[in-house]
């Protein structure tokens, strides 16, 4: 302590904590250094390590389940009964839309389908004499309806209250010949039959379509006769319900006569196509008479 003019000074002590930390420092070693800093990067590898073992682990599960899964599918495909001992039992039925014609008529052991006949026999009990019989479309919604209880019912009632639009039993009618994977007119037969109609003469005409179709399959032949005897009807009620047999060809002539590959030529064809159906209307009873000339 030192006194100046009566004043006393005392010097302030230094703080050893500077000199400790640099005197630690300066101790550490460069092994030490290494070592924290190996510490602090173990940690990071180790977590990325347990990700890494996770993700495998994961992967190989899944795995695992997808070859359980194309296992068990193995299993049910080679074990899964086949469509005919399904039908057999009742659990499929077999689908009268969409169907081969063929088909349904072998089904039904007939060569007429019996969905046709119930709705020729419903038209002409109650829809002869309604305006635009056939060119007139019924409600579509109820149409489809109409066509999926007969595609899984056996039993149809088109005498119910829900098909009282005798449109819609037209409708489905024609629905069925328009989705026949073959039409009524079979494709091997298209072009023969629009040769016979481009024939100048009538009575050519007439011969050579009856001939062609009286070499047609039974079941389309037999349909064809009872469907164009019912349009036929149809026709004589021209005066009441204003559809002539020109107005019929011009309905039915694209549904039951169609190309397999359609062509530039649609126009033409449709033009014959309508003429097919109105000469076997206006001459059914040579076409489709059992005699002989």
């Amino acid at each position: 302590m030192y006194i100046l003019k009566n004043h006393y000074f005392q010097p302030k002590e230094q703080s050893c904590a500077p000199r400790n930390l640099e005197f630690k420092l300066q101790r550490s070693s460069s092994s030490e250094l290494l070592n924290s800093l190996s510490t602090e990067s173990k940690e990071p590898k180790s977590e990325h390590r347990r990700s890494l073992i996770f993700r495998l682990n994961y992967s190989a599960s899944d795995t695992n389940d997808r070859n359980r899964v194309k296992s068990r599918l193995k299993k049910f495909i080679t074990r899964r009964p086949s469509l005919k001992t399904l039908q057999e039992k009742g659990l499929i039925k077999d689908q009268v839309f969409g169907s081969h014609l063929h088909l349904v008529c072998e089904h039904e052991n007939s060569t007429v389908p019996l969905f046709v006949k119930r709705c020729i026999e419903a038209v002409e009990k109650r829809g002869l004499n309604v305006d635009g019989i056939y060119r007139v479309s019924g409600n579509l919604a109820t149409i489809q309806k109409l066509r999926f209880v007969v595609n899984q019912e056996e039993k149809l009632n088109l005498d119910d209250s829900q098909w009282e639009d005798i449109h819609v039993v037209t409708g489905a009618l024609k629905m069925f010949f328009r989705e026949l994977p073959e039409p009524l007119f079979p494709y091997c037969f298209f072009e023969q039959f629009l040769e016979a109609i481009k024939n100048s003469d009538n009575n050519t005409r007439v011969k050579s379509i009856r001939r062609l179709v009286q070499e047609l399959p039974r079941p389309n032949r037999d349909t064809m006769k009872i469907l164009f005897e019912h349009l036929k009807k149809i026709a004589a009620k021209e005066s009441v319900n204003l559809m002539s047999p020109q107005s019929l060809g011009i309905v039915f002539g694209p549904t039951l006569l169609r190309p397999e590959m359609e062509t530039g030529n649609m126009a033409v064809h449709m033009l014959y196509q309508n003429q097919i159906v109105e000469l076997m209307l206006s001459e059914y009873n040579k076409i489709f008479s059992s005699e002989e000339d």
